[in-house]
């Protein structure tokens, strides 16, 4: 039994009727991979690696009652192949290079939902099974698997003319060309300048086979032989100059307008890429970038796992993270001065700020509360006190 048949289980040996689905635009709901292509760009890599990173800091968790056989399988695992980071790192990717992220639910020998993996379609159709909608997907080693909507987490991007899947990164395409352009001309600068060429004058005349001839000898009496040396020349040639041409240089203001649109594609910027990016730059940088995908990735799962019935009474899944971690170490400490000292955070909420771990046996869920910041009223210890004495 291969992955696939893990996770859609084994194909059936008649597959039921199928239809095409029809939507309310009339546009064909076919979502076809570029088959990673974009990916292949340094510049894009670089770009989609940025977000992946951050995404996958992401904390997952489950809220209410319902499902707690789910949530025993997935606290520390989505599946039994990947951790939470690669899961996420992995979902990011995709979402950022196709446009349309795909999640199925694996299940048991009973049909319990046991967890979630990624899936990455060469494409994939909606069809029409009895009137349910299904997704028909289509893998690069030939293998076809259609899956009840209902059962797949569908996260989609620039989504306009089709009802399901979302557009092709069509838009960036110029960008690519002009990336390719840049790179081959970098790449046949280097050749040229590694090659050494003359420009040399015949005293006599002569006519355009003799002349043939006499560069076909040249070559062979220097540059066949293999073991390098001096370059003679014959009486016969006046006039000789070494022709120069020096590596190609990439005008600075075009790379940078080229790196500004992949950048600007993909919602990151130079400095997150570089990692040099703090404070307020990544608090930006996640209300833009990490928190909408996280938004998507938390209503999508929630949706695919629950009931209308277990949503409406609280049974959601969340992923989440803290943004505090983004603030500067003063920032930090100034915090931790000014709201620990108030009663707003806790001591292990603190100790959060700074990566520690918490107290042991809930120690640090004590607040350290100043005298001054306490109720005038006193607390309930204070009035014991003042009752004894």
């Amino acid at each position: 039994m291969g992955l696939i048949d893990r996770i859609f289980g084994r194909a059936p040996k008649s597959a039921p009727a199928e239809s095409v689905y029809r939507t309310l635009t009339a546009y064909s709901p076919v979502f076809t991979s570029w088959g990673g292509r974009i990916y292949e760009s340094d510049m894009v890599r670089a770009a989609v690696d940025a977000r992946a990173r951050h995404v996958a800091k992401l904390q997952y968790r489950m809220d209410g009652s319902a499902r707690t056989k789910l949530w025993t399988a997935t606290r520390t695992a989505p599946n039994p192949w990947y951790t939470w980071p690669q899961f996420l790192e992995r979902c990011s990717n995709i979402y950022d290079v196709e446009n349309n992220l795909f999640i199925v639910l694996l299940l048991d020998d009973v049909g319990e939902v046991i967890g979630y993996f990624p899936a990455l379609p060469s494409s994939c159709e909606v069809v029409d099974r009895g009137g349910d909608p299904y997704l028909k997907y289509h893998f690069v080693g030939g293998q076809m698997r259609s899956v009840r909507l209902a059962r797949c987490a569908v996260i989609t991007k620039h989504q306009l003319r089709d009802d399901f899947f979302g557009e092709r990164n069509s838009a960036l395409q110029p960008t690519m060309e002009l990336v390719a352009i840049v790179n081959q001309g970098i790449m046949e600068g280097v050749k040229n300048s590694a090659t050494y060429r003359f420009m040399a004058q015949l005293n006599s005349k002569t006519f355009d086979e003799d002349l043939r001839k006499e560069r076909e000898r040249f070559d062979r009496n220097n540059f066949q032989t293999g073991g390098g040396g001096l370059l003679l020349f014959g009486n016969q040639f006046t006039s000789i100059q070494q022709l120069k041409q020096d590596g190609y240089k990439v005008d600075p203001e075009q790379m940078r307008l080229i790196r500004e649109n992949v950048e600007n594609y993909f919602g990151v910027s130079d400095k997150v890429i570089c990692n040099e990016a703090t404070g307020d730059e990544l608090d930006a940088f996640f209300n833009g970038s990490i928190e909408p995908f996280a938004i998507k990735l938390s209503d999508a799962l929630t949706k695919m796992v629950f009931t209308e019935r277990e949503r409406n009474g609280g049974n959601r899944i969340q992923f989440t993270a803290n943004r505090l971690q983004y603030m500067s170490i003063n920032a930090k400490i100034s915090m931790a001065q000014q709201l620990g000292d108030r009663g707003v955070l806790t001591i292990d909420e603190i100790r959060e700020l700074f990566n520690y771990a918490p107290l042991p046996d809930g120690a640090g869920q004590y607040t350290p509360i100043r005298g001054e910041y306490k109720d005038v009223q006193g607390t309930d210890a204070d009035k014991e006190d003042k009752s004894d004495e």
